[in-house]
């Protein structure tokens, strides 16, 4: 119990000083403000957003602004780098929640992306300077932004649009003259290239027919040299950093690029250069808080397993009735490749079988759901056919698979997740109101959740939960190595759980970064989530060794993976239905 403790401890004291040194790094040591606003938008709906006020703002010397849009299923946090450094060098900066994203109304799509709303709350503020007004998006976000100069011609005076285009879906073509003085910064490996600018690999940009029409040219652009006028607001700039489209949120020389095209066509902004960049640091402190916040739950599990409340759950290993030996490793190459060979077909099937609804209110959410649900009953099935088949005669049963428990002691255990997952979300909550962040790198990010998120949290979390029991059976009761030192248990449920989306990702992976593409290149966005699986069914494999461990049951791990991992996707998926 007191090694558990102390375990709570340390990552709790992580989460602190991650905390400290995040808030340090995006306040600018205490030069720029960080706010955490609501206002209301078109037809009453309330948006969100971070500003990012520089201490030099004022009603007396209002400064340039910037009004920064993350992409599809992001939120306002992901823009944080670009926001860091906007700030940093005098620009007032709105981070906005996109409609029905983080923290803004339902659904999404609706009122412009909210870019029109962002755009006239942000020129209301009496420490902007009105004339000297940029907009930044990425992705999804750069229609966001192009909504609210279509809406507004007269209300910015220069873009930039992230691994986005003009004349996507929602968004209005542009041409020579519109919109006003815009860079494009449109990395190499960016995998929308086809959708955004109808070109087969990023680097191919350049000869985009549809890129040449909005730069009036009729040659291959040349990225770096400035087409049109930007004193007549014409002027028009491409940039090709080298990464990728989600990349460019951890990209110096992106984030550098957007830097230098606001500081040369807006005015009033604090001479520094585009290379000097910090966001970095914050970011590494997040995720230090997110790791903080894994090691406080594992140790936050086990400290209460010790007070009398919890204790009679702490029950010994059950006799062992696993796979052995080739069985044993044919069964964890099957529990990792079966996830993955099935994501694409089971998540095209979710489109079909489940539309968002009131109860059931985010599109991404339910194609995970459905793929976790039918990943969990071919598990059913082939643990099953196991038991039956060879492991019944050596001993397997409920018992032995960690399954047996009665109702009491299974209250119980849900109490037990709940208080340690809890207790975790009350430390990031303190992060939110004392330092204004939440845990993430990157883009995967753990957040608070809102009224309306928690209301979808409790709907989705039987069927979430449902398939991490099945996972912890799988794991515990038919995949765990007998014998194997601790290192090697955790590493066997870490390569079961979640090798597939490894080896997954270097097959898509190495060909983009060898030739522009792909593997899949018709699936870009399904690609991107499927990074987030990564890290986080490493994580769920952590926590299901480490509470069958404790209890001695594969309940405490499932309930616990349930909540954290419903949270998780809940809180930064989009709503595609109004729900208040």
């Amino acid at each position: 119990m007191k090694r558990d403790t102390r375990l709570a401890a340390l990552g709790a004291a992580v989460i602190l000083v991650a905390g400290i040194v995040a808030s340090v790094v995006q306040t600018d040591g205490g030069d720029v403000r960080v706010s955490d606003l609501r206002f209301a938008g078109s037809g009453g709906a309330i948006m969100s957003a971070l500003l990012y006020a520089p201490k030099s703002a004022t009603a007396k010397t209002p400064a340039p602004a910037i009004l920064a849009v993350h992409g599809y299923i992001n939120s306002r946090e992901t823009q944080s780098g670009f926001a860091i450094e906007f700030a940093r060098r005098g620009y007032v900066v709105l981070c906005l929640d996109q409609t029905g994203h983080g923290y803004s109304d339902s659904p999404a799509f609706a009122n412009g992306f909210g870019g029109p709303d962002g755009l006239a709350y942000l020129r209301s503020l009496d420490i902007v300077d009105k004339d000297n007004i940029g907009l930044e998006g990425h992705s999804m976000g750069g229609w966001t932004v192009l909504a609210a100069a279509a809406a507004m011609p007269d209300a910015y005076k220069s873009m930039v649009l992230e691994g986005s285009s003009t004349g996507a879906p929602f968004a209005m073509e542009g041409s020579p003259a519109w919109p006003r003085n815009l860079g494009v910064v449109f990395s190499t490996m960016d995998e929308f290239s086809p959708l955004m600018w109808g070109v087969a690999r990023g680097k191919d940009a350049p000869d985009s027919p549809k890129l040449k029409a909005v730069f009036g040219a009729d040659s291959t652009i040349e990225a770096g040299r400035v087409y049109g006028s930007k004193s007549a607001g014409t002027a028009r700039a491409l940039f090709q950093p080298k990464t990728t489209h989600p990349g460019d949120h951890l990209s110096a020389e992106a984030i550098g690029y957007a830097i230098s095209w606001f500081d040369s066509t807006l005015e009033g902004a604090r001479p520094l250069a585009a290379s000097s960049q910090t966001w970095f640091w914050k970011e590494l402190a997040t995720l230090a808080a997110f790791a903080g916040f894994v090691v406080f739950v594992l140790g936050a599990g086990g400290a209460l397993l010790g007070i009398p409340a919890f204790a009679p759950l702490a029950k010994p290993l059950p006799t062992p009735a696993a796979s052995k030996g080739a069985a044993l490793w044919a069964g964890g190459a099957i529990a990792a490749a079966v996830p993955v060979l099935t994501f694409f077909p089971f998540f095209k099937l979710a489109t079909k079988v489940v539309k968002a609804s009131a109860f059931w209110p985010q599109n991404i959410t339910n194609q995970i759901m459905v793929w976790a649900l039918l990943n969990g009953a071919i598990s059913l099935a082939l643990f099953l056919a196991w038991h039956f088949a060879s492991n019944r005669k050596k001993g397997g049963s409920a018992e032995a698979y960690g399954l047996a428990i009665g109702l009491r002691d299974g209250l119980k255990t849900a109490a037990l997740a709940a208080c340690s997952v809890g207790a975790g979300a009350l430390l990031l909550l303190a992060s939110d109101f004392l330092f204004k962040i939440d845990f993430r790198f990157w883009v995967v990010a753990l957040k608070p959740m809102s009224l309306v998120q928690f209301k979808a949290f409790l709907a989705y979390l039987v069927p979430f939960t449902a398939f991490f029991l099945m996972s912890s059976v799988a794991t515990n009761g038919q995949l765990r190595p007998a014998g194997a030192k601790a290192a090697g248990r955790y590493l066997f449920a870490i390569c079961s759980g979640a090798g597939g989306f490894l080896v997954f990702l270097l097959a898509q992976y190495a060909p983009l970064l060898a030739g522009g593409t792909l593997l899949s290149p018709a699936e870009p966005l399904n690609v991107i989530i499927a990074v987030q699986f990564l890290p986080l069914l490493s994580i769920t494999s952590l926590f299901s060794v480490w509470f069958f461990e404790k209890t001695g049951r594969a309940w405490a791990g499932a309930f616990v993976n349930g909540l954290f991992v419903t949270w998780y996707i809940v809180a930064g998926q989009a709503f595609h239905f109004m729900v208040q």
